[in-house]
């Protein structure tokens, strides 16, 4: 590949410090370094809102956009050139200023089921405390199990693992994706299929994030830019905008290929699990943005802004 512009003889990477953030920078660093070996790259470790609040919900203290904004004012006052995100956790509207240069091949998107005493989420007995982070899988364990108690587990997946051995929980739902990163698969103990536990928008995907005014980044970043990957995010990514998606909203989207078609699959729910819409749609996966964006209409049909209404309050943070 001819590059356009000169490659930049340094390039500083914005991370969150926590463990799995780290691994996800230096791993963009690794394969930054093999494609230009003669750049320099470096690491900046931050430590953001979002990871110093750990007393209260993600959802309570304003979403998943605290992990991000720190590191976007590093990008823009020249600290660092490129920041890199965990797909779920970025907002879905970039801001003003900023582009999503490249979005990284998959990981595997599903949760997993973790837990010392029971191999399966249907052998729990009634009674059990399940932990998780997110209100959407909270929201589909309360209607798929409801004899379940669903608790909110916070803290990075260190912390969370070791509250589940301490048994403050019979099980917790993860992300498989971190845990694989972690070389932690052998905590894994099912892996939930979308039918249990449908992922979260951009789950197990990476993006790169720098300024838009860095055109000289944007095309250096495009070999680790995975299209397949990218089309089923951004499909996925065009349901939860339209449906305000943020960690306060119970809503999963998940898109995946499968002989040259793209399958959407989409819910809303309210966080006690008595009321899901779903539904699912296929197409080109090229025409992504467009079927996310149909989807979320007919979720709309179904009364996806009714369940949402009643959420809004929670959002005033």
């Amino acid at each position: 590949m001819h590059n356009t512009f000169p490659i930049p003889r340094k390039i500083v990477i914005a991370s969150r410090e926590s463990l799995l953030a780290m691994w996800q920078a230096k791993h963009i660093q690794k394969r930054l370094a093999e494609l230009y070996p003669q750049t320099e790259i470096s690491i900046l470790g931050m430590t953001t809102r979002g990871d110093q609040i750990l007393d209260q919900s993600l959802s309570k203290i304003g979403g998943k956009g605290l992990f991000i904004k720190e590191l976007e004012q590093a990008l823009e006052d020249g600290r660092a050139d490129i920041a890199v995100h965990s797909m779920k956790d970025m907002p879905m509207n970039v801001p003003e200023g900023f582009a999503l240069a490249a979005i990284t091949e998959r990981e595997d998107p599903r949760d997993a089921f973790v837990s010392n005493h029971f191999k399966y989420l249907d052998e729990l007995p009634s009674g059990s405390v399940v932990g998780t982070s997110s209100l959407r899988r909270e929201s589909q364990l309360r209607a798929r199990y409801p004899h379940l108690q669903v608790q909110p587990l916070r803290g990075n997946v260190q912390t969370r693992l070791r509250k589940l051995d301490e048994g403050q929980y019979a099980a917790i739902i993860l992300a498989a994706a971190g845990l694989k990163r972690l070389e932690l698969s052998n905590r894994i103990t099912a892996l939930l299929n979308p039918e249990q536990s449908l992922p979260a928008v951009g789950q197990g995907a990476l993006g790169i994030e720098c300024r838009a005014d860095r055109a000289d980044l944007i095309e250096m970043l495009q070999p680790l830019h995975h299209r397949e990957t990218a089309y089923c995010v951004e499909a996925e990514r065009a349901v939860s905008r339209i449906l305000g998606g943020s960690c306060q909203v119970p809503l999963g989207a998940f898109a995946e290929i499968i002989n040259d078609s793209l399958r959407l699959r989409g819910f809303v729910a309210q966080p006690d699990g008595k009321r899901v819409v779903s539904d699912t749609l296929e197409g080109t996966p090229s025409s992504g943005i467009e079927m996310g964006k149909q989807l979320a209409e007919k979720l709309i049909k179904q009364g996806a802004n009714e369940i949402l209404a009643t959420l809004v309050p929670s959002q005033g943070w």
